[in-house]
């Protein structure tokens, strides 16, 4: 992944979104950037109601409408998945646009989770315009299934090529 929206795999390159702060090696919560790092890929999320379960090297699990993700640093469930309702800021991952109808759970900042070193670092699917992200990496579905289907086990973000 690099500065310019390109995600490369083996001899393949995808357009990519990246977050609206640029790439960063400092990332801070809210500052949407996505961060600089090799990247494991945790596990996969999708929505069963509207797309088909994508195949991939890591675990897979249907999302449900209780689904959400803490981003509240004061918080101690901080950069985890948690059941709604939630009593402190969260995201909703049960969304009505298309971009989390497949998720990648990437792993920043959580072994240990560090408060506000940002949190839901995320591989989904990207808008149609692919418009910047709050600090993700978005592809195309057909991308995104591709790279997952590839047996990817991390994202490399690199602040150069």
């Amino acid at each position: 992944m690099t500065p310019d929206g390109l995600f490369r795999l083996g001899r393949e390159t995808f357009r990519c979104a990246l977050g609206r702060g640029g790439i960063r090696a400092d990332k801070r919560e809210g500052d949407g950037a996505t961060p600089v790092g090799d990247l494991p890929l945790r596990r996969v999320l999708y929505r069963a109601d509207r797309v088909a379960v994508p195949s991939c090297g890591v675990p897979v699990e249907p999302l449900s409408p209780s689904d959400g993700w803490c981003d509240d640093p004061a918080h101690p469930d901080y950069n985890r998945a948690v059941r709604l309702p939630h009593p402190a800021r969260h995201e909703r991952m049960w969304r009505e646009d298309r971009v989390y109808d497949i998720v990648g759970v990437l792993g920043w900042n959580d072994a240990p989770v560090r408060r506000g070193r940002g949190s839901a670092i995320f591989l989904h699917l990207a808008r149609p315009d692919l418009a910047p992200t709050e600090g993700c990496v978005a592809l195309s579905e057909a991308d995104l299934r591709a790279v997952l289907a590839s047996g990817l086990s991390s994202v490399l973000v690199s602040p150069g090529i």
